[in-house]
């Protein structure tokens, strides 16, 4: 029995899991400064992501999917341009930087796909749609942080599970996934240990990736985890010692480039007559970078 199908149930059963691991952490709705609406359409592009990324791994191999998914950068710099409260705008050498890294990764995972190939259109509208939605949801999540800077990072998950969850009941019970993946997992207890720990990991990173939101935006975070996809991909190859082709060298270098540029910012030569408008801009931001650096 493919297990990988029951995207939607999974995350269902997950979602109780991060409840559950909320409530430990001391986390209760008097502690919400956000009206509950606030997370209604977050929730919704929320879960829908969750569950076809997950479901998508049963019509798509592990490495076509992240090849698809490690373009979520350059879809989440375009719609912080149309986001109310954000409306980003980012310097030219910051998208040269995201294209580099997402095509040096494309590259990276192609030299894998290669030797186990399954390519689905249903996967490919699967994983193109939860992409979509996961152009909306880290800019979605950077407009509550920055228009309410008191949200902290437990609100944010905490509300948008208990919202998402029940819009989870529609597709399972359209498919009729909910009761044969009900059935299946009867079957294969071990199925919920495994979605536990994997639940309590991925929650770890849910509370890292929204602290990164809040500090430094969803486009640099979304630079992040892409790099972080390289890094484990990277990681396996030393681990397992598999054999490294030109293919893979030519993706690190692009990913290496694609970092190094977007650090460059950092360490650009400062102009003196620039220093002198500069005090009252700088205490501007570390106004806002104080009360942002509050919610974690």
């Amino acid at each position: 029995m493919a297990f990988v199908s029951y995207g939607w149930y999974f995350t269902f059963v997950q979602g109780f899991v991060y409840l559950g691991l909320i409530h430990l952490q001391g986390f209760t709705t008097k502690q919400m400064v956000n009206p509950w609406n606030t997370y209604v359409k977050l929730s919704g592009v929320l879960m829908g992501s969750h569950g076809l990324t997950k479901g998508s791994l049963a019509f798509l191999n592990y490495p076509a999917q992240l090849m698809f998914k490690s373009t979520k950068v350059l879809p989440v710099m375009i719609m912080g341009a149309f986001i109310p409260g954000l409306r980003r705008k980012y310097p030219l050498h910051e998208y040269i930087s995201a294209v580099l890294l997402v095509v040096g990764l494309i590259l990276f995972t192609l030299a894998d796909a290669q030797t186990s190939p399954n390519f689905s259109v249903v996967g490919v509208v699967m994983v193109s749609s939860a992409l979509v939605m996961d152009s909306f949801v880290g800019n979605l999540q950077e407009a509550i942080f920055t228009m309410n800077p008191e949200t902290t990072q437990m609100e944010m998950l905490f509300c948008s599970t208990v919202v998402g969850l029940p819009l989870l009941l529609p597709p399972m019970l359209l498919t009729g996934e909910l009761f044969t993946a009900w059935n299946s997992c009867k079957e294969h207890l071990y199925v919920y240990a495994v979605l536990v720990f994997e639940a309590m990991a991925t929650y770890v990173g849910q509370v890292s990736v929204l602290s990164l939101v809040a500090i430094f935006g969803a486009a640099t975070t979304a630079l992040a985890t892409t790099a972080r996809k390289a890094v484990t991909l990277l990681l396996s190859y030393l681990i397992f010692t598999k054999p490294l082709t030109e293919q893979h060298c030519s993706g690190l270098l692009l990913i290496a480039m694609g970092i190094v540029l977007k650090l460059l910012p950092d360490y650009k030569d400062s102009n003196p007559q620039k220093q002198k408008r500069k005090p009252q801009h700088c205490e501007d931001h570390i106004g806002q970078d104080e009360e942002r650096n509050s919610l974690v």
